[in-house]
C-alpha cells in the first residue's frame, strides 16, 4: 500500500524505530554515517515530508530553500543549535529535539568525567597498559584531588544540572550553581544547591560542571579571563557544547598548572580535538558519548520518530509533537491561512 509521506532518516537508526516509522509512511534511512555539504542535504530533503537529522546536520535557510513541501525536522539529541530555528519557523516547518529522555545518562556521564579527571583513572590507566608499573612507586605518586565533601558548582541549573546535583549529595558535597534564571526556593533546597553569581562559583567551586545551551551569548563563556578565576586544584567538566570553553586557553591552564585537571566530552570544531590538549595528561577526553547508553539512544531515536509522527498527522499526539521548538511554526504550515 503506497503511503503519503515519506521521510529521510539522515544516520543509520534502531531497526525497530524504523519500523515504527515505517508503519505510517515511506522511510528513506542511510545505511552509513556520512557527513554531508549544505547542498547535499538541500537534495536530501527536497523530496520529503520529514527528516531525522542529528547534530552533525547544519540545517538553514539555504537548506531548505525552494522546499515547499518539508513540514518537519526531528533533530536527534536535545541541543538543537545545528537549527537555525527563525528560518525554519518562518518556513513554516516544525523543528522537534530529544529532551528528558537523556537527562539521567548525562548526569552520570558527567560524573564518570569528574571522577577519572580528578582521580587521574586514564592516565593511571595508560601507565599501567604500557608496563611500567613495576613496583617501587613513591608515596606520593598519582597524588589526585577528593571529590566528596569538596564543593560541586554547576553552571547551567536545567534538567540535567539538576540531576547532576542531586548526585552531589551521595559524595557530601556543597552545591552551588549559576543560572540565567534563578530556581525556587523549593527547588533549590530539594537539590541542597545555593545560587551564586558567576565569579562566586568560578572562585568557589572545587569541581566546576558545565551544562549550559550553545549561544552566540554563551560563546566562550569559560574563557582566559574565567579560567584564571579559578582554583588551581579545581577540575572543570564540559558536557555541554564546544564552543562554550576557549579550548585552547584551557590547554594553557592545564599545561601551567593553573587547573588540575578537565573533562571533557565537547570540543569548539568538533571532531577536531585541539593539538594541545590531546598531549596533556590532566585531559581527560571523550568523543561526545554523553548520552551514549543502549538504553537512552534508543528512546532518543523513538522520541526523534514519535515527534516526526505527530508533526505529520500521525499517532496518539498527531499535531501535537511532544517536544516542539518552534510552536509559532504550527501558524505558518503549508496550506493555512
Amino acid at each position: 500500500m503506497s503511503k503519503s509521506h515519506s521521510v529521510w532518516v539522515s544516520r543509520p537508526l534502531f531497526p525497530e524505530v524504523l519500523a515504527t516509522l515505517a508503519q505510517y509512511v515511506e522511510v528513506r534511512a542511510e545505511t552509513k554515517e556520512t557527513k554531508r555539504s549544505p547542498e547535499q542535504l538541500h537534495d536530501k530533503l527536497a523530496n520529503v515530508d520529514g527528516a531525522i537529522v542529528s547534530l552533525g546536520d547544519r540545517i538553514d535557510a539555504d537548506v531548505i530553500a525552494g522546499n515547499r513541501r518539508l513540514r518537519a525536522i526531528a533533530n536527534l539529541g536535545v541541543g538543537y543549535n545545528n537549527f537555525d530555528l527563525e528560518a525554519l519557523t518562518v518556513a513554516g516547518i516544525l523543528a522537534t529535539n530529544t529532551p528528558d529522555v537523556l537527562t539521567q545518562t548525562v548526569a552520570d556521564y558527567a560524573w564518570a568525567l569528574l571522577l577519572a579527571a580528578a582521580r587521574r583513572v586514564c592516565s593511571a590507566e595508560r601507565w599501567l597498559r604500557a608496563g611500567r608499573w613495576r613496583g617501587g612507586m613513591r608515596f606520593d605518586d598519582w597524588l589526585g584531588v577528593d571529590v566528596h565533601g569538596k564543593t560541586l558548582g554547576i553552571l547551567g541549573m536545567g534538567r540535567i544540572g539538576q540531576a547532576i546535583a542531586r548526585r552531589g549529595a551521595g559524595f557530601d558535597m556543597p552545591v552551588i550553581y549559576h543560572n540565567r534564571t534563578r530556581l525556587p526556593e523549593a527547588t533549590e533546597r530539594a537539590y541542597h544547591a545555593q545560587y551564586v553569581d558567576k565569579t562566586q562559583l568560578l572562585q568557589r567551586a572545587d569541581h566546576l560542571v558545565l551544562v549550559l545551551p550553545y549561544s552566540v551569548e554563551n560563546h566562550h563563556a569559560m574563557g582566559a579571563d574565567e579560567l584564571a578565576q579559578m582554583k588551581p586544584t579545581a577540575v572543570l567538566v564540559n558536557i555541554a557544547r564546544g564552543g562554550i570553553v576557549d579550548d585552547a586557553a584551557l590547554a594553557a591552564a592545564l599545561r601551567e598548572g593553573r587547573l588540575a585537571a578537565a573533562g571533557l566530552d565537547v570540543f569548539e570544531g568538533e571532531p577536531s580535538v585541539h593539538p594541545a590538549l590531546r598531549e596533556l595528561e590532566n585531559a581527560v577526553l571523550s568523543p561526545h558519548i554523553a548520552s551514549a547508553s543502549a538504553d537512552t539512544r534508543r528512546a532518543m531515536a523513538q522520541l526523534a520518530a514519535d515527534n516526526l509522527l505527530a508533526a505529520l498527522g500521525y499517532g496518539p499526539n498527531a499535531g501535537h509533537p511532544p517536544s516542539l521548538l518552534n510552536p509559532h511554526a504550527l501558524n505558518r504550515r503549508r496550506g493555512e491561512t
